[in-house]
């Protein structure tokens, strides 16, 4: 059983919280705001927030309320990061304002526009670094880069998260000679 949504959150300096019918997270890195469901009630003493359910049956929801709100004190405090390897010979990224320019070997080049809230940092065109306060928005943006080209099973060529562990598949060649 688990007992997510009984871990206390702690605030750090400068976090300002505002519960309503949402939780609204203020920070140096922004505002976010978290849906708070029936049956979830808030309490902040000392600089740090506690969160209770009113029965059993709000167990799940108590978890992830919980969970969505630490996130998100998280990020309007010190925010997220995301690292992204590219691999292949050719294959690099360029970033223009707003837009991600990717060259993965296709006959054209890939034009990625960045939400809102994300940021992309290139270091030496293959190796990129995604920063941003809002968690879930900064992995579908994470993902949605590592599509364009996912790691191949038998070269390991293509976009990447570092330290990602890859399994290389045999060829033809190396499973004729079992």
């Amino acid at each position: 059983m688990s007992r997510v949504g009984n871990k206390p959150i702690p605030l750090p300096k400068g976090v300002k919280i505002t519960v309503g019918d949402q939780v609204t997270v203020e920070g140096p890195k922004g505002t976010q705001t978290v849906p708070v469901p029936a049956g979830i009630t808030f309490r902040q003493e000392n600089g740090i927030l506690q969160l209770a359910r009113d029965g059993q049956d709000k167990a799940a929801l108590h978890g992830l309320t919980r969970a969505l709100t630490a996130n998100a004190v998280q990020g309007v405090s010190t925010g997220f990061t995301r690292e992204l390897d590219i691999v292949g010979i050719g294959y690099r990224c360029d970033v223009k304002g707003r837009i991600a320019i990717f060259t993965l070997g296709y006959s054209h080049p890939i034009e990625f526009y960045l939400p809102d809230g994300v940021d992309l940092k290139v270091d030496k065109q293959t190796h990129l670094v995604l920063a941003g306060a809002d968690r879930q928005v900064l992995g579908q943006v994470a993902a949605k880069m590592r599509a364009l080209r996912p790691p191949d099973p038998y070269k390991n060529k293509g976009v990447r998260y570092t330290g990602e562990p890859l399994r290389k598949k045999v060829g033809k060649t190396g499973a004729a000679s079992k």
